[in-house]
């Protein structure tokens, strides 16, 4: 834990950043100057992905799908385009209109069924879609062909149920690549409130209504 950060912030990095960190540079191999499609950017995980690829790759760009109450929040965090999936289910022909029909090189994805479709459509030649969830069901149908035609990769991934060796590596390179920018705090975890924990239940209510942005923090004691 460095220094510069405060407990309350140093909670907040297990395991959204950790999964971020895994997904988008581990497994997705996302590199300075390509794009990505990041679902749910109010989400912990998507919003650690935002703050992530600011730090890590810096010319690079990424489109943000979100709920409408969280647009505003999603744009200041420096998405190049936030998407209302409210009103636009299928986001792949705005994504071909940003990246001028290129597509993307990776999408990070809790949606599953739904989104396999658009995000297919909206995936580049060589692009990864990595699917982190299933919120919107398991089972889709897929073009094959248009898939080998583009070589495109569909990769599952889930990071609760790797061997513990695996996942001491992961945060290890988690620690030698990311760390170092919470230390300079050119990453800050974005903290909607502290709760006591005294006060859990009400800190459960605001998760419910889903009108937080940013992680909801229980506090033990002070240090």
């Amino acid at each position: 834990m460095p220094v510069t950060m405060s407990y309350e912030e140093a909670a907040c990095i297990c395991e959204s950043y950790i999964t971020a960190f895994s997904n988008v540079f581990m497994i997705g191999d996302f590199q300075d100057g390509q794009t990505a499609i990041f679902h749910g950017g109010g989400g912990g995980v998507n919003t650690a992905a935002i703050q992530l690829s600011n730090a890590l790759t810096p010319n690079s760009k990424y489109i943000v799908t979100a709920a409408p109450s969280k647009i505003d929040e999603v744009k200041k965090l420096g998405a190049s385009l936030v998407i209302d999936y409210t009103t636009t289910p299928d986001f792949s022909d705005a994504v071909k209109e940003f990246t001028g029909k290129k597509g993307v090189d990776l999408i990070l994805d809790h949606v599953g069924a739904k989104y396999l479709k658009p995000n297919m459509s909206s995936l580049g030649y060589m692009g990864k879609l990595v699917i982190i969830g299933v919120i919107s069901g398991i089972k889709a149908e897929l073009n094959l062909a248009l898939m080998m035609v583009k070589r495109q990769q569909i990769i599952g991934s889930v990071l609760r149920s790797r061997p513990v060796d695996m996942k001491a590596d992961i945060v290890a390179e988690f620690t030698k690549r990311a760390i170092p920018k919470f230390a300079d705090r050119k990453i800050v975890p974005k903290i909607h409130k502290v709760f006591p924990i005294e006060e859990a239940a009400a800190a459960h209510k605001v998760m419910e209504e889903d009108s937080h942005f940013g992680k909801i923090v229980l506090k033990i004691q002070d240090v």
